[in-house]
């Protein structure tokens, strides 16, 4: 059988950390305040100049050196974004240009957290046609640039970052097994960016109601995200006729540790088979869950034929889950 099976990993945050305690000489919070809703102690931010772009730049690159390739051996580039450096062209694009890979198709995917599960499962679509050999798939976000630093609902919890894979065809028993995708738009308004669009496009009405900022609702999201989380992820397990104890290593989004924690108390699984990285990086959105692989790849943590489960849930609201074998 023909499987997308991920080949090379890469991952890139910026220099510049944001620390809680940072955050208190800018809001009214604390570091035991953060820390004890979301596990989060830092998290990185784009320097000013520097965009989306250029961080999918550079965690693209170092996938495709990791798998052994050329950026002229990629077929396709798919970026899961919802930060892009504009409207129009898509980051993809962009991104092709930089890499000087002009043979690939480009486009954008735009599931906010879920975004690079969704790239994985499109991804997995195209190589097993047969229609793309070598597949780039990045998440890449800048939310800080979208991020009102006046509210301490959403400032706190995000970050900036990359991650990236290539995927390439590989007849065997190893790669993605299955991935299992949802959404539901009537809860939009949960988490999302209200100015900037063609429904309220930029005017100095939508700047002065900080509508270009993200708008969050903390308490209903959560009680979503647990239930929908917990279904998804049992829907890749029942499909693949696998036990939650046979799973080797789990790879969430990271978007707060409660969650995460919660959701592997109702696996029964172990805190030490899950990947964490949300306390140094914050959520980076569709970032967070290939930035958390490379990091378990490049930490040794990642062995052949694990099976490892990525899950996530984010703005839309989609969310997503997909079972590999290394």
């Amino acid at each position: 059988m023909i499987h997308a099976r991920i080949i090379g990993t890469g991952s890139y945050a910026p220099k510049k950390v944001l620390t809680n305690h940072d955050l208190e000489k800018m809001i009214d919070t604390s570091d035991e305040w953060i820390v004890e809703r979301t596990g989060i102690r830092e998290r990185r931010v784009v320097e000013r100049g520097q965009t989306a772009t250029d961080l999918a730049y550079e965690a693209g690159i170092k996938a495709i050196r990791s798998a052994g390739l050329d950026a002229k051996d990629i077929d396709l580039i798919l970026v899961a974004t919802s930060t892009p450096d504009m409207i129009m062209p898509s980051l993809a694009c962009m991104l092709q240009h930089r890499l000087h890979a002009k043979q690939a198709a480009a486009f954008d995917i735009s599931a906010a957290c879920s975004g690079f599960i969704y790239g994985l499962s499109v991804a997995n679509a195209f190589i097993r046609s047969e229609q793309y050999a070598n597949v780039l798939v990045v998440g890449a976000e800048a939310t800080s640039k979208f991020i009102d630093w006046e509210d301490r609902a959403t400032c706190v919890l995000f970050g900036d970052g990359a991650g990236a894979v290539v995927l390439q065809r590989h007849a065997g028993k190893r790669g993605i097994l299955s991935t299992h995708l949802h959404a539901d738009g009537a809860l939009g308004g949960l988490l999302h960016i209200p100015g900037g669009g063609a429904l309220h496009p930029p005017s100095h009405d939508t700047v002065y109601k900080r509508m270009h900022y993200m708008k969050m609702k903390g308490n209903e999201l959560f009680k979503v995200a647990v239930r929908a989380l917990e279904d998804v992820v049992k829907e890749a397990l029942v499909h693949n006729k696998i036990a939650p104890e046979e799973i080797d290593l789990l790879i969430p989004h990271q978007a707060n540790l409660r969650i995460i924690q919660a959701m592997a108390q109702r696996l029964k699984m172990p805190m030490e088979k899950v990947v964490l990285t949300i306390h140094k990086y914050g959520n980076t959105s569709a970032a967070s869950i290939p930035m958390a692989l490379d990091e378990a790849v490049r930490c040794g943590r990642v062995k052949d034929h694990d099976l490892i489960l990525f899950e996530a849930f984010g703005g839309g609201l989609t969310w997503a889950s997909a079972l590999i074998r290394w």
